[in-house]
Formats: structure tokens, C-alpha cells, sequence
């Protein structure tokens, strides 16, 4: 039977998602993808991937998120700015909703439903998102999800900058050189990224009413949400929490494609054959730093004549004399004797 399905995809700075629906507007398939930088191959397999499943299909398609538009434009299918994707689902799947708090993988946004909307985005800065907190989280030595539990066993919450990873470890590092619970520390992040919402975005603008949590950090992370319930101080009725809340954006994409014509899978085949083969033709490239081998070799031999004389320590005798530099995320140590000779060194993570 040859049905026509409809499909959105939402392309971010992290991940790939996918929604495809009936003409009920019922979600019959979904997936949510992590692309490492690689969305080209992504798409292209999540749409192979699509056809594989449903061949004899026509499909509406519309894109959305912060790496679709390029795509877009390349498979020449229809794009939808994501903040307007967003408007769209919640109007259609949660009217009831006041405010929407939606966090991704590089992008933070608050949408306000009143008289009328008013939607306010992140700029460039990455501060405050998904991507924020997989660097924290490394200096935990663990994940998001790792975070995540940490912050079940919080007892104090330090305050942290989130506007930038670079300020957010100047506040971390010290509080783990001091011994701070890491428990304290994950929560703390956690209301970091609350506070650089809320004042980043919201500019004194008050959140209330119904307030829906979408994207991915806010799905996945139940400590997060804790975060925001607790300083909006939301009542359990005034919390909307969608079963679909990562999949939210794509969803809404996936119900404007119903609007645009349907494609058979031999075309939608034949442009991801395209967007696959597409190779960047840029020609203003660097010049490389070595021409011919024997350039490279002259500039190993010259740069072997830098190297710090070493000795056998356990030959040594004699005074010997240690350094040591005691940084901010790691500590080196250096052992030298009298004619300055390096006897032992260590690099080591803080942790």
C-alpha cells in the first residue's frame, strides 16, 4: 500500500533526530542520533535508513535546527527555523503551556505564550547547554548521565559560572583541589546552567504559569529539571514534561512537512547519493608547512638540538634539587642535580 508518511528532521549542533508520522499525526517511528561533527554521513544514513524501512512510501520532508539549513538547501527539501518548529508543536500538542524552557546541544531558548509569542535564543556562546555540560562533566571523569547521579546525593550548592566552560573551571578545579564532594559539585553545575537560563534569557522577565521542559538535557536529566522546578518554584501541576521532550522540535517539523508535496524514495535516494558524494571545493588552501621531506627532516634535526640533557637517577648521588608547579588542572614535578641535568619528571591531571 502506497502511503504517504511525513517526516522531520532536526539536525543540531550534537544530534540528529527523526520523527515520522501518519496522517493522524501519530508517531509511527523515531530516533535520536549523536553525530560527533559528522552530520553530512548522519543525515545521509538516517535517511537511508528511512528508506530501507519504508520503501514503497512517498515522504513530505522538512528540515530544522541549527545544521539543517545547509543540508536543506543542498537536498532541496523544505526548511523551518527551529524556534518556529517549536511554537508549532506546542500549539498543536500542549496549548496549555505558558513558557517553554528548551535546552540543546550548543543552543538554550525561551518561548513565551501570552497575547502574543515572544522568543528569545542564545547567541554564539555555548554557555549554559548540552555541550557545556559534557565539558563539565569530563572534569569529573564521567558523563552527562554520570552527572546526573552525582547530583542525587547533593548536600550544598556552590556558586559556578556558566556563561563560558573557561570561567565554569576556574570555579570547578579550585572546589575539587579543596576536596568538595563531587555529588556538591554536579549539582552546582546543574544550577549554573539554571541561573545562566534564566538570566541570560529571560532578562528579568518573570517564568510562571505552565512551564514545559523540552530538548534533550532537559529529557534525559532529571537532576537538571530539579534545578529549574526548585528555583521557579513550580507547582507539580504547573510542570509539563512530554513523554517526546527531545523529540519535540522534530515533531512539530515533521507536521508542517504535511504541507509540502511528497517525494518517492527513488528520488529521495538519488539526493542523498548527491549529499553523499559532495566533497568541499574550497580553494584558498593554506601552504603546507613542509614542501619536500628534506625540509621536514632539517626541521626534526634542528629542533633535536633543544632536548634537556637527562641522567639515571638511580646513579645519581650527590644534591639534587625539585620543582614543583602546582596548576590549576594538572601538577608538574622536576628533579634536576647540580649541573641541571633532568633526573625525573612527572605530568599528572589534578583530578
Amino acid at each position: 500500500m502506497n502511503n504517504t508518511i511525513h517526516i522531520g528532521l532536526d539536525v543540531g549542533s550534537t544530534t540528529v533526530k527523526k520523527v515520522i508520522m501518519n496522517d493522524n499525526y501519530e508517531i509511527i517511528d523515531s530516533s535520536y542520533t549523536r553525530h560527533f561533527s559528522d552530520t553530512k554521513n548522519t543525515v545521509c544514513n538516517v535517511l537511508n535508513e528511512i528508506i530501507d524501512k519504508y520503501p514503497n512510501n512517498t515522504f513530505t520532508f522538512t528540515l530544522t535546527g541549527s545544521g539543517a539549513m545547509s543540508t536543506a538547501k543542498f537536498l532541496e527539501l523544505p526548511f523551518i527555523q527551529e524556534v518556529i518548529s517549536c511554537k508549532r508543536i506546542v500549539e498543536h500538542d500542549i496549548p496549555k503551556t505558558d513558557v517553554v524552557i528548551e535546552l540543546g546541544g550548543e543552543d538554550a531558548k525561551i518561548i513565551y505564550f501570552d497575547n502574543f509569542v515572544e522568543q528569545r535564543m542564545n547567541g554564539t556562546c555555548a554557555g549554559g547547554t548540552g555541550a557545556f555540560l559534557d565539558q563539565m562533566a569530563s572534569l569529573l571523569n564521567t558523563d552527562t548521565p554520570g552527572l546526573n547521579e552525582l547530583a542525587k546525593g547533593y548536600e550544598t550548592i556552590y556558586p559556578i559560572a556558566s556563561r563560558c566552560g573557561v570561567f565554569a573551571k576556574t570555579d570547578v578545579q579550585p572546589l575539587l583541589n579543596e576536596g568538595a564532594r563531587k555529588e556538591d559539585i554536579a549539582a552546582s553545575i546543574f544550577q549554573a546552567v539554571v541561573n545562566q537560563t534564566i538570566s541570560g534569557l529571560a532578562c528579568g522577565r518573570p517564568i510562571k504559569g505552565n512551564v514545559a521542559f523540552l530538548g534533550g538535557p532537559l529529557n534525559y536529566l532529571s537532576e537538571l529539571r530539579k534545578r529549574f522546578i526548585e528555583t521557579l518554584n513550580l507547582t507539580e501541576k504547573e510542570i509539563i514534561f512530554p513523554e517526546d521532550a527531545h523529540l519535540l522540535v522534530a515533531k512539530g517539523a515533521a507536521i508542517e512537512s504535511s504541507n509540502h508535496k511528497p517525494i518517492s524514495a527513488q528520488k529521495l535516494k538519488a539526493k542523498i547519493d548527491l549529499l553523499k558524494s559532495y566533497k568541499d571545493e574550497t580553494k584558498n588552501h593554506l601552504p603546507p608547512l613542509f614542501t619536500i621531506e628534506q625540509e621536514y627532516k632539517d626541521f626534526r634535526k634542528r629542533h633535536g638540538k633543544d632536548k634537556i640533557k637527562r641522567k639515571d637517577l638511580k646513579l645519581h648521588k650527590g644534591n639534587c634539587y625539585l620543582g614543583i608547579d602546582a596548576g590549576s588542572t594538572t601538577s608538574k614535578l622536576v628533579l634536576i642535580d647540580e649541573e641541571g641535568n633532568l633526573l625525573y619528571s612527572a605530568y599528572k591531571n589534578n583530578e
